[in-house]
């Protein structure tokens, strides 16, 4: 038996479309699904609680999709089930993103779940190498994307970010604790005559069981107001959230979408 533990944003909503069956439908206190029905709410104060409640329903697998923030921990409300795993959550809390959710990970294999990722229950969301646009890559944004690749890896190592905007060579901003959304917005007002791309992928080494990449109809708009000229994403490691809708809007808006083989 297969449980979502689901967060904020469109994946959760996308990986249930895509079973066959409707897993258990889980989340955390105050990062539920923006549309999902959930079934199970619980507190990360009472993790190991839940950890129970699951094998004693039959759960044997785990996915965990969509955003979950730090949550702010009350020492009164931890439980005596969870009360064992404190030490571990507490260096999970300071830990960077990938870390954390290593540490979680950790937590839920020990109690013999098997942690599954979200494009390996739902492969559709990951989509094929090359263009998926109208719109091609000139060979400037080839050089930019290899450019931004190699950005994209020394981030990657002090754990920081997954995306970055490259323009003619130059680094013109790099994806920090406020998300893609943020960093496209801020380039909003660039005095240039616009141009570059949004370059995305994951981490070296990184456990994509959790905080896969994604991308979706939100980057696209982003992307434009930025005044890039497409998205270039790593094949096998990046989420197309409603693809269709993606490929669409890069269309009529002369945005490209490449999707590149991951370089080492």
């Amino acid at each position: 038996m297969l449980a979502l533990i689901a967060g904020t944003g469109a994946l959760p909503d996308e990986v249930v479309t895509c079973l066959p069956n409707r897993p258990l439908v889980c989340a955390l206190e105050g990062f539920e699904p923006d549309t999902l029905t959930v079934d199970v709410v619980f507190p990360l104060e009472q993790l190991g609680s839940f950890i129970a409640d699951l094998k004693a329903r039959g759960v044997t697998e785990i996915c965990m999709a969509g955003a979950v923030r730090r949550p702010t921990v009350n020492p009164a409300r931890i439980d005596a089930a969870t009360m064992p795993l404190v030490p571990i959550l507490q260096k999970a809390i300071m830990a960077g993103d990938d870390g954390a959710l290593r540490a979680v990970i950790g937590i839920f294999e020990d109690a013999d779940l098997t942690v599954r990722a979200a494009h390996e229950i739902a492969p559709n969301l990951l989509p094929p190498l090359g263009a998926l646009t109208e719109a091609q890559p000139s060979d400037v944004d080839h050089e930019d994307a290899d450019r931004a690749a190699g950005i994209l890896r020394s981030m990657g190592v002090v754990d920081i970010g997954q995306a970055c905007v490259v323009h003619k060579g130059q680094a013109l901003v790099i994806e920090g604790i406020y998300g893609t959304a943020w960093m496209l917005q801020s380039l909003t007002q660039r005095p240039d005559a616009g141009g570059g791309i949004l370059f995305k992928g994951p981490k070296p080494d990184q456990d994509r069981r959790a905080d896969m990449p994604a991308i979706g109809p939100d980057t696209v708009s982003g992307a434009v107001a930025a005044g890039l000229s497409g998205i270039v994403i790593e094949k096998g490691g990046v989420i197309v959230l409603q693809r269709d809708c993606v490929i669409e809007e890069c269309n009529r808006l002369g945005l490209f979408l490449y999707v590149r083989e991951r370089t080492v």
